[in-house]
């Protein structure tokens, strides 16, 4: 059974769920999300053989979430896990993310090759650093409603996201949203991020009422405030990483998504998915999960269990 601790890394204090023996693996997870998201994979990858750690990332959860919005650059992020890994008293680590948390996992990969011997990405493919700062580059094709930008102005998004967190979190994971490139990704004027919503379907079948009733519990507690802060340094993040501008990461690594992810068929994603191998030199497998949505790892837990056990298993010598 995993257990849950508080863990301080990097000068903050986590919730991590954790489970098992053996070489580490540290899972990230995205928005709306919470390591919760991973209930699925944490007993699986540690029945063979691993130590799985899945920490609230920062500003989501039960995990510390600093005032200042510039505290949510990939730098803190990627500091993060990289504290974990000493906190834990380990010295190398495999990673894992999805959405927000892949690029995380991408970076700490980039970043330190040093520690993260192997990195999977769901949903979200690596980073191919663009000519120009994300948000300025949407202004510049004539995008003005992408949800990106609307969620830059602090006390926006949160305001309407707090208003009702039960229906909140039930359109997000439950309804399209990002599964839908006509739904959530675009915000119509006056609408919101939810706007798109009706709130009579009825949930998936890989959502349950009391999976629901925990994320909303938390995010009643917590707010979103932390997790869209790392929306707020999308720009920064760009300029932060002219260093690595072309840089290759070389370790082992899988990407996977959904066929029906928005974020790898929209504006952005598809042509990235297309490009994996510029970046990931070394990529073993690109599994596209027919029929999933943007929630691969809790829609399909099986196929993206077996993927990842696989993957962990030839990239740890096992």
């Amino acid at each position: 059974m995993s257990s849950s601790r508080m863990i301080t890394a990097n000068g903050i204090d986590f919730f991590v769920r954790e489970e098992g023996q053996g070489p580490l693996v540290v899972l990230c997870h995205g928005w709306p999300e919470l390591s919760y998201s991973w209930r699925h994979q944490i007993p699986a990858i540690a029945a063979a053989g691993f130590h799985v750690v899945a920490p609230d990332m920062r500003g989501f959860g039960q995990s510390a979430s600093p005032s200042d919005v510039s505290a949510y650059s990939i730098f803190d992020t990627v500091g993060d896990v990289v504290g974990l890994v000493q906190a834990l008293g380990e010295t190398k680590a495999m990673v894992v993310g999805h959405d927000w948390g892949a690029p995380v996992a991408w970076h700490a990969a980039l970043f330190r090759p040093d520690i993260f011997t192997a990195v999977a990405g769901l949903s979200v493919p690596p980073p191919l650093r663009g000519r120009g700062r994300p948000l300025d580059l949407l202004r510049q094709n004539g995008i003005t409603n992408f949800y990106w930008q609307y969620f830059q102005t602090p006390g926006v998004a949160e305001a309407e996201l707090e208003r009702d967190v039960a229906r909140t979190m039930r359109t997000v994971l439950g309804g399209r949203g990002l599964a839908d490139p006509d739904g959530a990704m675009f915000v119509q004027e006056g609408k919101g991020f939810l706007g798109h919503a009706t709130n009579t379907e009825p949930l998936p079948a890989w959502l349950s009422e009391s999976d629901l009733a925990y994320f909303t519990e938390i995010y009643r507690k917590s707010g979103f405030r932390g997790g869209l802060n790392w929306y707020r340094n999308l720009d920064r993040n760009w300029e932060l990483t002219a260093p690595w501008q072309d840089a290759q990461i070389h370790q082992p690594s899988l990407f996977i998504a959904g066929s029906k992810d928005a974020v790898v068929t929209g504006l952005i994603g598809s042509k990235l998915v297309n490009k994996l191998e510029l970046v990931l030199p070394n990529l073993t497998r690109k599994l596209i999960i027919e029929g999933a949505g943007h929630w691969v790892q809790q829609e399909q837990p099986d196929e993206v269990n077996s993927a990842l056990v696989k993957f962990l298993k030839e990239a740890s010598g096992q």
